[in-house]
């Protein structure tokens, strides 16, 4: 009887509860924007950014309290440096700045019409951030290479593929010429497998979704994993509190075979 209840009353509670879903989210989405300062939403196609190739995502944001769920203020420090691969608008690295102490805040675009709209996010804001030192580049994460500082990565389904395979090839490389702890932060986690299959990482945490259907939450689920060190089974101890602070930008440079762009897997709708 429960297993009917199920698939005829909870479709059906479902269709009435997506669309007010979406309204409460869009509506509180525009208020914390507008309270911010801050131009962060909607969904942009490939196509309109002038990209093209496979394994690409359309831009989309992370959900607004995605980064605070998944890695609270109190446990990163003033050594911590943060990177947002695929920094679109620049959502998370405004949070980044302005709700944790990190030292530095790196965001990695492809797209300089989306780089443009951070840059400003970041410049109207400068007097509310906590970390000052934030980089915004616009550059092909096939192309990048890791900066040997970085201690937080954070993917909001980004790529996938092979282009995603070289961006672990790249960070991996980081960490093996600078042992030290990382965490990476990864946003509906389409390549759980292949992060699991280097040996190199272990899954700390997992966040569900904000949503009212447990499906529809699982799908939009961000995990939290700690980068194992070459040849050992724990992860790094955690870095030196305050590091020399870094006056220049990372520079790009491709190890990674790069890949060509298409509309890849969609980004979900998020908080």
């Amino acid at each position: 009887m429960a297993a009917v209840l199920k698939r005829t009353i909870a479709p059906a509670l479902f269709s009435v509860l997506r669309p007010a879903y979406f309204w409460v989210r869009g509506t509180l989405v525009g208020w914390l924007e507008r309270r911010n300062g801050i131009e962060t939403d909607g969904e942009i196609g490939l196509a309109e950014l002038g990209i093209d190739g496979p394994d690409r995502s359309r831009y989309k944001p992370a959900g607004w309290f995605m980064l605070r769920r998944i890695l609270p203020s109190r446990e990163v420090g003033p050594g911590d440096v943060f990177l947002d691969v695929g920094s679109g608008m620049g959502r998370a690295v405004f949070q980044a700045a302005k709700d944790y102490p990190f030292r530095r805040v790196i965001g990695v675009e492809l797209s300089e019409q989306l780089n443009d709209v951070a840059r400003g996010n970041i410049d109207r804001n400068r007097h509310r951030l906590r970390c000052q030192d934030v980089v915004l580049l616009a550059v092909d994460a096939a192309e990048y290479q890791v900066p040997d500082d970085v201690t937080v990565v954070f993917l909001y389904n980004p790529f996938t593929g092979e282009i995603f395979a070289g961006f672990i090839r790249q960070l991996l490389a980081s960490i093996d010429r600078s042992p030290r702890r990382v965490r990476v932060i990864y946003g509906n986690p389409i390549e759980h497998d292949l992060l699991m299959g280097t040996g190199r990482f272990r899954e700390v945490k997992l966040l569900r979704g904000l949503r009212p259907d447990p499906e529809w939450s699982r799908s939009n689920s961000t995990k939290l994993y700690e980068v194992l060190l070459l040849g050992r089974r724990t992860p790094a101890p955690s870095a030196a509190p305050d590091p020399p602070r870094a006056t220049s930008a990372p520079s790009g440079v491709a190890l990674a075979p790069a890949a060509g762009r298409a509309a890849g897997p969609a980004r979900p709708a998020s908080p």
